[in-house]
């Protein structure tokens, strides 16, 4: 609908597509040299700070040396993220833990020798059980070492793995890093680029608009690009070529955004 009424060859604010931000090409920089000489990783931030984007740019940055399978269904047990993991390597899933196991290694030793390197992702991994959490941090020791066992998840992983008990698994983090909330000047930087990435005119948001949505956005990259999708849909409701004020405040008003303004 909106690449129709703006003439546009692509979609605007693709969640598929979004460009790296500095800090978050820093974060995969870094990755990329663990990924070289293994380690564990732990990235944290609060929902929308730009996670999503950095596993996406992880996956697609060098398919061919760089094996990225990706755990996303982490309220499941330690057996069935097991399988969960074959099925990445596209093994067999039948038979006992310890079967899933060996041909995990087994897979994981064969690609080091054909010279690739192995990121495995785990999203949402403060939703893991830390038990479930500690048993996939030991299949990986028998991984070979040029191997960076990556967590995405939100702050509170932190605070859990600062606990004594989990000792264990902090004491073997290599990288840790906090996505903080983007600055007012990011925010609006992130809306022109995407606008750049689809030919779209930066005058399609008028001043006001783009001011009131880098400041409804709070600094979260995903509230910004959700702001901007709603208010152009309904820029093309009135058929109208530009986001102004009225349209934003449409947004504004539906109930989940004025829910985020006020909690109480």
């Amino acid at each position: 609908m909106i690449r129709a009424h703006f003439g546009l060859a692509k979609d605007p604010f693709s969640s598929e597509k979004l460009a790296l931000l500095p800090q978050q090409r820093d974060v995969l920089d870094t990755l990329r040299v663990h990924c070289q000489q293994g380690g564990l990783c732990v990235i944290v931030g609060e929902p929308g700070t730009g996670k999503s984007v950095i596993k996406r740019a992880l996956c697609e940055h060098d398919p061919k040396r760089v094996m990225t399978p990706v755990v996303n269904r982490t309220l499941h047990t330690y057996h069935s993220t097991l399988r969960i993991l074959c099925e990445a390597f596209q093994l067999e899933t039948d038979g006992a833990d310890f079967r899933c196991e060996k041909r995990l290694i087994e897979e994981a030793r064969r690609l080091n020798s054909a010279g690739k390197m192995l990121a495995p992702i785990i999203d949402d991994a403060h939703l893991m059980d830390v038990s479930a959490l500690r048993r996939i941090r030991l299949l990986f020791e028998d991984f070979p070492k040029n191997h960076c066992l990556v967590l995405l998840a939100q702050p509170e992983l932190l605070s859990r793995l600062t606990l004594t008990v989990n000792e264990d698994i902090k004491n073997r983090v290599t990288y840790s890093v906090l996505m903080q909330k983007l600055a007012p000047d990011s925010v609006e930087c992130f809306i022109r680029a995407e606008l750049d990435k689809v030919a779209l005119s930066h005058s399609t948001f008028t001043d006001d608009a783009l001011s009131l949505i880098v400041r409804s956005s709070e600094g979260i990259l995903r509230r910004a690009r959700n702001l901007c999708l709603g208010a152009l849909l309904e820029a093309v409701r009135d058929r109208s070529k530009t986001v102004d004020l009225q349209q934003v405040n449409r947004v504004l008003l539906q109930p989940h955004w004025r829910q985020q303004a006020d909690p109480d």
